[in-house]
């Protein structure tokens, strides 16, 4: 099995999991309900509740070396989805909670999860990725959707576009704080949890391999799939830190080759490129925007643009400030018959970079007509 199928395979992909019987009641009931003889790890007040902050990763351009972290280093695929927190019911019958990175709970635009978390054990939280399989595949748009919808239409896309939760690392189990014991031993109670309660769909136990030859496989070949975006390093000795850098991630990252269409700031100082690309019609599409540029890269720039003509293919159109963004963006759009070398990461919504790319250089020995068409 190549390493293509291999990511494919992660997720189970099916229409939809079987039905495990109506949701949770979503009253908060575990405040008053709590009794500490319920809990089989730790006393009533040390139990873990939302909003708390999960562990973050720092980026990095390049695999770290093996002394980066504490312990032998540990790597799982980067996925392109929420990261989320699920707190099981505490004490059971209780609600279930999905907390999302900026604290907020989201446990009712997913009752499929909600639901199928009434067979985890209670008093748990367990850290991970939120994903949708919509289509044959994994989508970030689909995501986006059902993240949105409440009501009706949350219990309709849970149908039709199924949620799972990749678990790649445990705050508490049992109702025992965990956070000071190192990942190696956190993930060890990860690995009972989904062997004596035979998870399977919606519940995924990531993968991850200490093997620095197989990382790099995966850097290179699983993150052709879409929602897998990268690597994410942790040490094997490393205590569960709320809301610190502590990991790596290390995204994949591909030089192309895009139209400049646009520029913000002015022309004589440009201070990061609007880029587009031609579609199938030959119609030039927007596709990102440029991270800040400065220095020889922009006094380069200022020397090759030119004013647009009386007309251009986006005049009229509003831009925003980043994907998803609603804050304004003031763009100077230019002749479009310059190429620019950029490198990107993989997260595209619709040949669209959700994440500002990187200017490399100028291509001045290339035409628009060489550059890869919209969406390819």
């Amino acid at each position: 099995m190549n390493g293509l199928t291999t990511a494919l395979a992660v997720i189970p992909h099916r229409s939809a999991y079987p039905s495990r019987g109506p949701p949770r009641d979503p009253v908060d009931r575990c405040r008053e309900q709590q009794r500490p003889d319920r809990l089989t790890g730790g006393d009533e007040q040390d139990v873990l509740r939302p909003p708390i902050e999960p562990m973050l990763a720092l980026a990095r351009d390049s695999l770290p070396a093996a002394s980066a972290l504490p312990g032998e280093l540990i790597y799982q695929p980067k996925w392109d989805g929420y990261r989320a927190l699920l707190f099981t019911a505490c004490p059971a019958p209780g609600a279930v909670r999905l907390q999302t990175r900026r604290g907020n709970l989201i446990q009712d635009r997913f009752p499929d999860l909600r639901g199928a978390a009434a067979d985890l054990p209670e008093c748990w939280v367990l850290d991970g990725e939120l994903v949708v399989w919509a289509g044959g595949s994994m989508s970030f748009e689909a995501l986006q959707r059902r993240a949105a919808a409440g009501g009706r239409a949350a219990a309709r896309f849970a149908e039709t576009m199924p949620a799972h939760f990749v678990v790649f690392d445990v705050l508490q189990a049992d109702g025992q704080q965990l956070l000071q014991q190192p990942y190696s031993d956190r993930h060890t109670r990860l690995e009972t949890l989904f062997a004596e309660h035979h998870l399977a769909a919606p519940w995924t136990l990531c993968p991850q391999t200490t093997d620095l030859t197989v990382a790099q496989e995966w850097l290179n070949t699983w993150t052709e799939v879409p929602a897998i975006e990268g690597l994410v390093i942790r040490g094997s000795r490393q205590r569960y830190q709320p809301g610190a850098r502590t990991m790596i991630k290390v995204r994949r990252r591909n030089t192309t080759e895009v139209i400049i269409g646009g520029v913000t700031g002015s022309l004589g100082s440009p201070q990061a490129l609007v880029l587009g690309r031609l579609d199938q019609a030959g119609v030039l599409r927007a596709v990102g925007r440029s991270t800040p540029i400065a220095g020889a890269a922009a006094r380069q720039l200022a020397g090759e643009l030119t004013p647009t003509g009386t007309t251009h293919p986006w005049e009229g159109i509003r831009f925003r400030a980043s994907w998803g963004s609603r804050t304004p963006l003031h763009v100077v759009l230019v002749e479009p018959n310059l190429v620019a070398e950029v490198v990107a990461d993989t997260a595209q919504d619709r040949g669209v970079w959700r994440h500002p790319v990187r200017f490399a250089r100028l291509r001045l020995d290339v035409t628009v007509g060489d550059v890869p068409t919209f969406g390819a």
